[in-house]
């Protein structure tokens, strides 16, 4: 979808539907009052005969209003005009544009009511409206033989602001949510290709593509006998149950030219998860393909930022693998050496996208980075801490954990911060290597990040566990795009693209 900004009396526009927000008990928003008045009252006289009453979740359509030159006017129900805020705003957004593009409104302008100056600033409102507006026309359907698209779907969307003023942070505001919806859909689609499409070498192909389109974005694909030479055996130790080859991608984005250090982003890459020899139990095994969503979130973090041209440095590296059982799998026992040198006892093969990580992360030093951030499903602990709603955040950097939290709350795509204690380094104990792979019942998110922060030592880092963001099961099960949003709200800012 495009979308654009511009500035005008919504009464006045020109436009195959203009949407306008109803509060509750019929109570008309500015823009809705504008409308009405040019209309000598109309909104208000079919409001009356009690079709709508401004609730969420409502939708009204209405033809040829009187004094004005729009062809259709959808109003959609905002709730109380108290409890509107960034919430409510972002329901009102996703049902008119799944209201529009299941009808046959190829254009729309979207007018719907502004929000308290003192809780969220034009741009963010302006932004997420294209954030969700672009989640709720997504669809994926490249695997099915008869998809049937909408016939007529929405394809261009103008935000309405009342004063030229405001012209240009509305311009921002799309420029830049247009580009995370981008980076989200990407992610999306990797994540929900099944696991027989999108192998190791499919991801590398994904990275390679994305590259070829910007000039300053340089992507090269290690194979195993190259992480062979650099000793990445915990890494290579997991696809050895596989016949699908590892990769290691690297995206080098240098959009900075005074050459300075870059933020390096390392998502894990596990393009299906079986377990391995500790194999999962069956139900719901075919979400495995989610497990390589922090690469994939990766993936749409970078071509977000080449998209915007980004005054900064970023390096994307994606260790992407299988983790299958069969003969020459890893056992529960194997000892393993990474490329840091450490010597890891794999008492869990189901524990095996930090064993990617790891090796990752130790190459990553390489590259001098100012900040490194990973991004992985890694513990199924995550998710019964935080459920779906919060990305768990472990750091040994409190700069840089705050840095992380409030790109979260900017772009409605949170995070929130566990504990990496010392006292928890114990639970990875060994009496045969320098550590397990996995630290016992309690705290397993914790102590997966602790396993992590044995090789990142040197680097001012955090860990990102996305187990319970990345995706939605049931009904509406579907890759989310998380963290891209979070991920380029902190380069947007880095890069003195916000205040």
């Amino acid at each position: 979808m495009n979308y654009n900004a511009k500035a005008g009396n919504p009464s006045r526009q020109r436009t195959p539907c203009l949407v306008l927000g109803i509060f509750s008990k019929r109570k008309l928003s500015d823009a809705a009052k504008t409308v009405d008045h040019a209309s000598s009252g109309f909104l208000t006289s079919i409001l009356k005969k009690g079709d709508m009453d401004g609730e969420p979740g409502q939708t009204l359509m209405l033809y040829d209003l009187p004094g004005t030159l729009c062809e259709r006017v959808l109003l959609v129900g905002c709730g109380t005009q108290k409890d509107y805020d960034r919430s409510k705003h972002s329901e009102a957004v996703g049902k008119a544009i799944s209201e529009l593009n299941s009808g046959h409104t190829m254009e729309a302008i979207l007018c719907l009511p502004a929000l308290n100056p003192a809780t969220t600033d034009l741009y963010t409102q302006l932004r997420d409206a294209i954030i969700k507006s672009n989640e709720a026309a997504y669809r994926f359907d490249q695997c099915k033989s008869d998809p049937k698209p909408p016939k007529r779907p929405l394809k261009k969307l103008t935000l309405l602001v009342s004063d030229r003023k405001e012209l240009k942070i509305a311009q921002k505001a799309v420029t830049h949510g247009q580009a995370i919806a981008h980076g989200i859909n990407l992610a999306k689609d990797l994540g929900n290709m099944p696991g027989n499409i999108c192998t190791p070498s499919h991801l590398a192909e994904q990275a390679r593509r994305l590259g070829r389109k910007s000039s300053k974005l340089k992507v090269k694909v290690l194979d195993e006998k190259q992480m062979e030479t650099l000793k990445m055996g915990a890494l290579l130790s997991v696809s050895r149950g596989s016949r699908q080859p590892a990769k290691l991608i690297i995206m080098e984005y240098h959009g900075d030219p005074a050459k300075s250090k870059p933020v390096v982003l390392v998502g894990k890459g596990l393009t299906f998860d079986a377990g391995g020899i500790s194999i999962k139990p069956s139900p719901a095994m075919d979400e495995m393909k989610y497990d390589m969503c922090g690469g994939a979130s990766v993936i749409g973090t970078l071509a977000a930022c080449a998209g915007l041209e980004l005054p900064i440095n970023v390096v994307g590296i994606v260790p992407a693998s299988e983790n299958l059982p069969d003969g020459d799998a890893n056992k529960p026992g194997d000892i393993v050496t990474s490329m840091s040198g450490q010597t890891i006892e794999i008492l869990n093969t189901d524990a095996e996208g930090r064993l990617l990580l790891c090796d990752a992360l130790t190459y990553s030093e390489r590259f001098n980075p100012a900040i490194v951030i990973d991004v992985a499903t890694l513990t199924g602990a995550c998710v019964i801490a935080l459920g779906s709603h919060a990305t768990g955040l472990l750091s040994n950097n409190d700069a840089l954990a705050n840095e992380i939290l409030d790109a979260g709350e900017h772009c409605n795509d949170r995070a929130w911060r566990l504990p990496l204690w010392e006292e928890y380094q114990k639970q990875l104990d060994s009496n045969f290597a320098d550590m397990a792979n996995i630290g016992g019942k309690g705290g397993g998110t914790i102590t997966a990040a602790c396993f992590l922060s044995r090789f990142t030592k040197k680097q001012k880092w955090a860990h990102l566990d996305i187990a319970g963001s990345a995706w939605r099961s049931g009904t509406h099960k579907g890759a989310t795009g998380r963290p891209v949003a979070l991920l380029t709200h902190l380069l947007l800012k880095r890069s003195k693209q916000l205040l």
